[in-house]
C-alpha cells in the first residue's frame, strides 16, 4: 500500500537525532548508474536537510540555503540542457550535445551542490566530503575549465555565490556588524519582556530557561528575491488593531481552541511544529517533495527543476513573510491574550499534563514547550502558512494535479510536550491533496496558540501569490520546458 509506505517514511525522516540519516548514508563509492544516478538530486537534498538539522539557522536562512544549493545545482545542470538558461551565466556554460549525458549532469550538479554547502555550512564540510567521496567525485578539484563537468559545477556555483554574498542577507556578517546574518537596520522592539507599551506590537518573550531571543532577522525583507518584485505589491492588508472588536474576537477564538484541545489537534500542532533541531518548515516541504519525486519516478532533469522551483518559492516566501512581519511588527497571541485577560478567569490549556483549567488570563500559555514558547519574531503573517501554501502550489503545478495521498502515523504517548500521555490512541494524519497538507500546516499554528486566524489565512494567500511569480520566472529560464498542465 503506497500510503502505508509513505507513512513509514514520513514518520522516520522528520527527526532530530540523525538516525534516519545514518541509516541511509551508507559507505563506499556508489558509481552512479540508473536509479541511483536519477536520485543524486535527492541525495544532495538529504545532505542539505541534515546540515540544517545540525545548525542553528532560522527559517528564512534555511529557505535561502536550500534555494542557493538547488540554484547552483540547476545552473550547473542547465549547461547540459539544450535550451535551459542558468540564473547567473545564462547560456554561457552551454555544452555541445555530445556532452549532455546523465553522467556529466550528475557530476556537474554534485560539484555545484558541494561548493554551495561548504560556503553555507563550513563547519560541516566533513559531511559533504563524505557524500562527494561516495559518489566518486573529488572535493579538492577546484578547476573552472568549462570543458569538464567539475569545471562547469565550480563555475556555476561561484557565480551564484558571488551574487548571493551581496544579496542583503548579511550571510558573511560584513554589513555594519561582524556576526553572520545579523540585523543591520537598527530594529528595537516597542515592548520589553516585562512591559507592554503597545498591545498591537511584538514583544520579546522570556522562555523558562531564561533566554529572551531577539527578533530573528528583522532585515530579511531587504534580501534580494528570486522572482517577487522589490516593492509592497504582495504585502497583505493590515491586521486587526486594538481596540477594534476583531482584535478581541481573534484572541477569544484562540482561547476557545486552547480550552478544547483534542489529542489530534495537539499532535497536528506538534507534527508541523518544525522547531529547533529539525529541518524547519522549508525543509519539511522538501521531505514531502522527495515523496512526490519517488512516487512519480521523476527523472534527474525533473528532480532538478522541481527542487529549483520549490526552494526558490520557499526563499521568496521567506522574504515576503519577513517583510510583512517587520512592516506590521504585529503582536503574538501570548502577548495579546495576557494583555486582554490579565486579572480575568479564563478556561484554557493549563500546561503539560494539566488539561483544561480555569486560570488567570495573564498567565496563559500556548501549546508549546516552555523552552520555545513562541517564535522570536512578529505574528503577521504566518511563516508556516506561507511556506506551506507556496510549496503546495508549486507541487500542484509541477505534477499537474493536487493529488498527494500521503499519511503519517503518530504513536500513543509520542508527544514531546506531554510525553507518555498524548495521544492516548494512535493518530493518523492523512493528506489527500497538497492543498490539504498546506491547510493543516497553517491550522496547526492556531492549535499551537502562536498564530491568529488572519495570520494563517493571509499567509496562505501570500504563499500562493509568491509561488505563481516564481513559477512564471522559472518557465522563462526553462525555455521550451512544458507549460503548466491542467490541474484537476
Amino acid at each position: 500500500m503506497r500510503i502505508g509506505v509513505l507513512a513509514v517514511f514520513l514518520a522516520a525522516v522528520p527527526s532530530s537525532n540523525g538516525s534516519a540519516w545514518a541509516a541511509m548514508s551508507g559507505s563506499g563509492p556508489q558509481h552512479l548508474t540508473g536509479a541511483r544516478q536519477r536520485d543524486v538530486v535527492l541525495q544532495w537534498n538529504d545532505v542539505v536537510l541534515e546540515a540544517i538539522r545540525r545548525s542553528t539557522l532560522g527559517p528564512p536562512m534555511v529557505a535561502r540555503a536550500l534555494a542557493i544549493v538547488h540554484t547552483c545545482m540547476y545552473d550547473a545542470w542547465a549547461a547540459y540542457d539544450a535550451v535551459a538558461s542558468g540564473t547567473q551565466l545564462g547560456a554561457n556554460l552551454r555544452r555541445p550535445s555530445r556532452e549532455r549525458s546523465p553522467e556529466h549532469k550528475s557530476e556537474a550538479l554534485s560539484v555545484a551542490a558541494y561548493r554551495a554547502l561548504v560556503d553555507l555550512f563550513p563547519a560541516q564540510q566533513s559531511l559533504f566530503d563524505g557524500l562527494m567521496t561516495r559518489l566518486g567525485y573529488d572535493p579538492l578539484d577546484t578547476t573552472t575549465d568549462p570543458t569538464t563537468p567539475t569545471g562547469v559545477g565550480n563555475a556555476a556555483c561561484a557565480a551564484v555565490l558571488a551574487f548571493r554574498h551581496a544579496d542583503g542577507s548579511n550571510q558573511l556578517g560584513m554589513i555594519n556588524v561582524a556576526a553572520p546574518y545579523s540585523d543591520y537596520t537598527g530594529y528595537v522592539p516597542v515592548n520589553t519582556p516585562t512591559l507592554i507599551n503597545d498591545p498591537n506590537r511584538w514583544q520579546p518573550i522570556t522562555f523558562v530557561d531564561g533566554r529572551t531571543p531577539a527578533f530573528l532577522a528583522p532585515h530579511w525583507g531587504l534580501v534580494e528575491p528570486f522572482a517577487v518584485p522589490p516593492d509592497a505589491s504582495v504585502r497583505p492588508a493590515p491586521p486587526a488593531l486594538y481596540p477594534d472588536a476583531r482584535y478581541v474576537r481573534q484572541a477569544k477564538a484562540l482561547l476557545r481552541i486552547s480550552a478544547r484541545l483534542t489529542d489530534r489537534q495537539k499532535m497536528i500542532s506538534e507534527y508541523w511544529a518544525d522547531g529547533p533541531s529539525s529541518e524547519l518548515p522549508p525543509g519539511h516541504w522538501n521531505l514531502l517533495a522527495q515523496l512526490v519525486a519517488r512516487r512519480d519516478h521523476h527523472s534527474l532533469d525533473e528532480q532538478v527543476k522541481l527542487f529549483f522551483l520549490l526552494n526558490n518559492a520557499l526563499f521568496d516566501a521567506s522574504i515576503s513573510v519577513w517583510e510583512c512581519k517587520r512592516f506590521y511588527d504585529y503582536v503574538r497571541p501570548i502577548t495579546a491574550i495576557r494583555f486582554l485577560f490579565a486579572g480575568h478567569q479564563v478556561e484554557a490549556w493549563g500546561g503539560p499534563f494539566e488539561g483544561t483549567q480555569t486560570i488567570d488570563g495573564g498567565t496563559w500559555l500556548p501549546y508549546q514547550r516552555g523552552t520555545f514558547l513562541t517564535p522570536p519574531f512578529p505574528e503577521y503573517v504566518s511563516g508556516h502558512s506561507t511556506f506551506s501554501a507556496a510549496s503546495a502550489e508549486i507541487l500542484k503545478r509541477f505534477t499537474g494535479s493536487d493529488a498527494f495521498g500521503a499519511a503519517v502515523a503518530l504513536a500513543p504517548g509520542s508527544s514531546r510536550i506531554e510525553p507518555g500521555l498524548t495521544p492516548r490512541h494512535r493518530v493518523v494524519l492523512f493528506w489527500p491533496t497538497f492543498s490539504a497538507a498546506a491547510a493543516e500546516a497553517g491550522l496547526s499554528r492556531r492549535y499551537g496558540g502562536i498564530h491568529f486566524r488572519d495570520g494563517d489565512l493571509e499567509g496562505r494567500a501570500l504563499g500562493r501569490r509568491v509561488a505563481a511569480l516564481v513559477w512564471q520566472k522559472a518557465q522563462i529560464l526553462f525555455a521550451s520546458s512544458p507549460q503548466p498542465r491542467s490541474i484537476h
